[in-house]
């Protein structure tokens, strides 16, 4: 009886027992695969799982039920033609499996596109390159998928774009994240690259802030500049006229009296024939 009333009391526990928080802060870097454990829990395992380009995910053989929070997975990735993988992580405890993390890589290669954000009043600018080992291969075929949200929002937009992609109507003064990843023939290819944040600023304002003592620098610079060409061109003139006179070396005999032949010779005189002139019979009369 005190046997039945244990297990009732264990099974009623585990039916009440929640699936254990998902890991945090997920990274790949050179195909080690990072994470941070979700709390303080000591019986917490971790299983690793990938995708090939569109594929279901499968788990990864040597980072399976492993208590260790990293995995190296550059076989994994060897085996894909294109040598990319999309990467998961999920904890589990007594059977219960917490949501599944997708690997984010702060690390552009081949695999994972090179990100950066610039905001301005009302828009947020990804910038992206068009030249990447995929694009060349597989020409139109390869596009960026952006991935954006307010920051703090859950809900993400998503957008195709093959360069730069400057998103309109944002609200001024919100942050906005970023991510992106490389899609080729519709599905993802490796990796995204990490979140980034930038604060979109109000009109009149800039979104990166300019260190003071950079403007000091530079006004210190410009004014060196402007009062060393203003001295060289005011009190070095006859020096620079030197220093543009072309090279030139007067002959040593220049000056010399020099006695040039007169020539005596004139024209002979012409014979000419003189002609009879004949006047006509009616002019005489």
């Amino acid at each position: 009886m005190i046997l039945m009333l244990l297990l009732t009391q264990a099974f009623l526990s585990a039916l009440s027992e929640e699936p254990p928080p998902p890991p945090q802060h997920v990274h790949v870097k050179k195909w080690l695969l990072t994470w941070t454990p979700p709390t303080a829990e000591t019986d917490l395992t971790y299983t690793v799982q990938s995708s090939f380009h569109g594929g279901k995910w499968t788990d990864v053989p040597i980072c399976v039920h492993m208590a260790s929070t990293s995995c190296d997975v550059a076989l994994t990735a060897a085996e894909n033609e294109h040598g990319c993988v999309m990467l998961r992580v999920q904890a589990e405890r007594r059977g219960l499996k917490s949501t599944p993390v997708q690997a984010c890589s702060s690390q552009s290669d081949s695999c994972t596109p090179e990100v950066s954000l610039s905001a301005r009043p009302g828009f947020l600018t990804i910038h992206l390159s068009r030249n990447h080992s995929l694009a060349q291969n597989h020409a139109a075929h390869t596009v960026y998928r952006v991935h954006y949200s307010r920051e703090g929002d859950t809900t993400q937009l998503s957008e195709d774009s093959s360069s730069s992609l400057t998103l309109p109507q944002l609200e001024p003064g919100q942050r906005y994240c970023a991510q992106v990843e490389y899609i080729l023939h519709r599905w993802s290819v490796g990796p995204p690259s990490c979140s980034l944040c930038e604060l979109v600023p109000h009109s009149g304002e800039t979104g990166t802030e300019v260190n003071p003592g950079v403007i000091v620098g530079v006004c210190i610079v410009l004014f060196l500049l402007m009062s060393g060409t203003a001295y060289v061109f005011i009190f070095q003139q006859r020096r620079i006229k030197q220093w543009l006179r072309p090279p030139y070396a007067i002959p040593e005999d220049f000056y010399c009296q020099r006695h040039f032949p007169i020539s005596t010779y004139s024209l002979t005189e012409e014979h000419l024939d003189v002609i009879t002139v004949v006047i006509p019979v009616e002019r005489r009369e």
